[in-house]
């Protein structure tokens, strides 16, 4: 079928939708009590939990029932006195999770032995990670008949990604407190402090990528008193950042020279060039590192996607460093858990929400169809496939998700 008549058939859909008023009022005063499952993270330092002790407050308060797998939040320091005092239900064992909730809101995306303790017809709300997507895992929520949204393309009501958004704030401005670190001599660095005080030069930091990550790069390392160069391709992106910030900051597109110029002189050079989808440009060689200084920090925040340095290699928070060319490398992909208990309380404010509208709603059939940015993140709706990108990648058959909207109601 032509996209054509497929979107033709969309259109008829939504006008479809639109037109009985008063049953979609009708629907939408129904309110329904929802079971919301918390299971603990298995994923490898994965230390974050997606609600609050106090959310769960409202969520109670609000007629729900909240189940939380036993230590789940222990990791980001919340205990399970802290979420069964504001009327959390604990359970002991992962199975009751799945067996007694109908949504399951976690961090990172389902593992096969996740996806087995599943429900038929369950709603899961979690990171989807592209990158690292395997087909089993596709089909067997499909098989469920699952209804799963990715948290990473929710948006707001400014079209912003409020998840992205969220992390690459926390994760731009702690990349600079890392390198603070290890410019340090607490950490075997050059003993540097990150800034400067009178009658010393300041720090000269390297950014590359004039995104969110670093735009709050750039902001943590101003206010430390750092000296900060910034390199985009994008004019329009180091325009963005040069407003946002407020402030006049060196702002280049990738010019080879003037990169190299500067990534050689600098102490820290942090790498936050995103792909939309892919692989990261990998901007810095290998013979350009080499001539960085000894004792300078590196810090690719883009190595989920493979990385802005070509010397970069994965680490984890146990060994988060190595050296190369005597320059300290960070590679950690999940910076975000190293402050899990912030990261939990902005993923918080952007999920509570949702699911109170899922209850007010009647349910998520409505929230699904009224919110165009919770509509985004749906990637599978009652087993069938809704992504296209995803349809593309594993040549699984795609369909519209209004159409389906439509003939489930």
């Amino acid at each position: 079928m032509s996209s054509g008549i497929y979107s033709g058939f969309s259109d008829v859909a939504k006008q479809a939708m639109m037109q009985p008023q008063e049953s979609m009022l009708e629907v939408k005063s129904k309110k329904n009590k929802l079971y919301i499952g918390i299971p603990k993270e298995v994923s490898f330092q994965e230390n974050r939990i997606p609600l609050t002790p106090l959310s769960v407050a409202l969520l109670v308060n609000n007629g729900h029932d909240v189940i939380l797998e036993s230590n789940a939040g222990q990791a980001a320091n919340f205990s399970d006195k802290d979420y069964s005092e504001q009327g959390a239900r604990i359970v002991y064992d992962t199975k009751s999770v799945y067996h007694d909730a109908d949504i399951i809101i976690k961090i990172a995306p389902p593992v096969m032995p996740e996806i087995e303790l599943m429900k038929p017809g369950q709603i899961l709300i979690s990171a989807l990670q592209l990158a690292t997507l395997k087909a089993e895992c596709l089909h067997a929520l499909m098989a469920k008949k699952i209804t799963a949204l990715s948290f990473e393309h929710l948006r707001d009501e400014g079209n912003t990604l409020s998840v992205v958004r969220a992390m690459s704030e926390i994760v731009g401005a702690t990349s600079i407190l890392i390198a603070a670190e290890y410019l340090s001599n607490v950490f075997d660095g050059k003993g540097l402090m990150l800034g400067g005080i009178t009658g010393v030069p300041p720090t000269e930091i390297v950014i590359l990528g004039a995104g969110t990550v670093g735009e709050y790069a750039a902001r943590t390392a101003i206010s430390l008193g750092a000296e900060v160069k910034v390199f985009d391709p994008s004019i329009y992106k180091l325009r963005r950042l040069q407003n946002n910030i407020g402030s006049r900051v060196f702002t280049s597109v990738v010019q080879p020279i003037v990169l190299e110029k500067a990534i050689t002189t600098c102490d820290v050079a942090i790498g936050a060039m995103r792909a939309e989808d892919g692989r990261s440009p990998c901007i810095i060689s290998e013979a350009t590192v080499s001539r960085m200084k000894r004792d300078s920090v590196i810090i690719d925040v883009s190595i989920d996607q493979g990385g802005c340095f070509e010397t970069s290699e994965v680490t984890n928070h146990t060994h988060p460093v190595f050296r190369k060319h005597d320059v300290i490398h960070y590679c950690v992909p999940n910076i975000a858990s190293r402050v899990a208990r912030t990261a939990t309380y902005a993923l918080t404010n952007i999920f509570a929400p949702i699911l109170l509208d899922i209850g007010d709603q009647g349910g998520i059939k409505n929230v699904i169809w009224q919110k165009s940015g919770v509509r985004n993140a749906v990637y599978i709706y009652h087993g069938h496939l809704t992504n296209k990108h995803i349809g593309e990648r594993f040549t699984i058959p795609c369909k519209d998700l209004d159409l389906l909207i439509v003939s489930h109601r």
